[in-house]
């Protein structure tokens, strides 16, 4: 074995979210999990209640049937996981919906996370053979159909593509197993219900409700057929609460929770090489997955198997809104994970402009942590009214 890819290959999938080794890292192509959009991610990562602008394509795409109004394009960009000062390391989200007479609106995204510049070297040497780049991108479209005032169902259906390790010879193997870019398709289910608006305390209110299933689809591999991983199947669930602090909606608030969880498993299987017992993992099918990842399972820490229970494995976070005269924002939130299953929390804060046609928002990540990777995290994204 001439490369370290292998390596590599782990350490990017455990990298992403935020360097955690629970229950994400059994999934590939954790990119497709990173909140894209800066006004969600300013409030806890939430959204999935909220969906009324472009970016309702990563958080539930039932959104889309609600917004029949204007043509919209959203850009996103973040240097990924600050803390390390890699300028190769980033992240771009493009989004755009459209509105059809007679049949609705839909949306389509792409998503590209540029991991940077990899050095293949020897076995027994740290001698760089030769240097490649890797990367993931992922292209989908959306469509949100409106069953009634209040209720609306979406889908999504994206491309992934993974290339860790673009460029390695073909003839380089790990384990006598080629090393190859990864692919799969991804399929999103959706829905969103949004009361008549209501009075409370003599202002208007609304209160919302969604849920999406994002990223149902088959595993993705590197390798061999026999080593799938599993994509991050992510059940996302919420609410969001709006009120008017005022007669003329001049001054508004939207409090949102979501609760989120992976919905992937692996199995582990034994293989016989030579006089030698291996041991290794294969992805559930996703619709099995999606019963059988309610229950507790184990992973290993690096020295012992631990149990995470299932209520361990939830991802909370909650967030808050106001906006003044539909012009400017600020946004605060808090996001949590178990120890055991990512151990991410977090603090968010966030504003945002909007003039004439365009909107300009921002996050920032303080993380409860000094040395955490997603430290100082910022996202920057710019919305467009055609």
């Amino acid at each position: 074995m001439k490369k370290t890819i292998g390596l590599i290959t782990a350490g990017l999938l455990f990298l992403l979210p935020a360097i955690t080794n629970a229950q994400v890292a059994i999934t590939a192509v954790p990119f497709l999990q990173i909140e894209p959009d800066s006004r969600g991610a300013g409030m806890g990562n939430t959204g999935v209640a909220i969906a009324d602008n472009a970016s309702a394509l990563f958080w539930n795409p039932a959104g889309l049937a609600f917004q029949d109004e204007t043509k919209q394009a959203s850009i996103t960009h973040s240097n990924w996981l600050a803390n390390f000062n890699v300028s190769d390391l980033f992240y771009d989200y493009v989004v755009g919906k459209y509105y059809i007479e007679g049949i609705g609106t839909i949306g389509a995204h792409l998503t590209y996370l540029n991991l940077g510049e990899q050095a293949q070297t020897g076995e027994t040497s740290p001698d760089v053979i030769s240097r490649f780049n890797s990367y993931e991108v992922a292209l989908g479209g959306s469509y949100g159909y409106q069953v009634n005032d209040n209720f609306a169902l979406g889908t999504s259906l994206r491309l992934i593509y993974s290339s860790l390790a673009s460029g390695v010879q073909t003839s380089t193997t790990i384990s006598a197993q080629k090393v190859n870019p990864g692919s799969s398709v991804a399929l999103d289910l959706a829905f969103l219900y949004r009361t008549d608006p209501f009075d409370v305390g003599g202002r208007n209110a609304r209160f919302s409700v969604g849920s999406n299933l994002s990223n149902l689809g088959p595993g993705i591999q590197y390798t061999d057929n026999a080593q799938k991983d599993p994509l991050p199947t992510v059940l996302r669930f919420g609410w969001a609460f709006d009120l008017d602090l005022d007669d003329a909606g001049i001054n508004r608030i939207t409090i949102a929770n979501d609760i989120s969880k992976i919905m992937a498993r692996t199995d582990q299987f034994e293989v016989q090489v030579g006089d030698s017992t291996i041991t290794k993992t294969k992805a559930v099918g996703p619709l099995e997955a999606l019963f059988t990842s309610w229950g507790s399972f184990e992973r290993f820490d690096g020295q012992r198997n631990i149990d995470v229970g299932l209520m361990q494995q939830f991802m909370i976070g909650a967030g808050i809104e106001y906006w003044y005269a539909d012009q400017f924002a600020l946004r605060g939130g808090y996001y949590f994970e178990d120890p055991q299953n990512g151990d991410r929390e977090y603090i968010t804060f966030g504003a945002g402009i909007r003039y004439n046609l365009l909107g300009v928002d921002f996050s920032y990540i303080k993380t409860l942590e000094t040395d955490h990777p997603l430290a100082n995290t910022l996202r920057f994204s710019l919305l467009i009214d055609f």
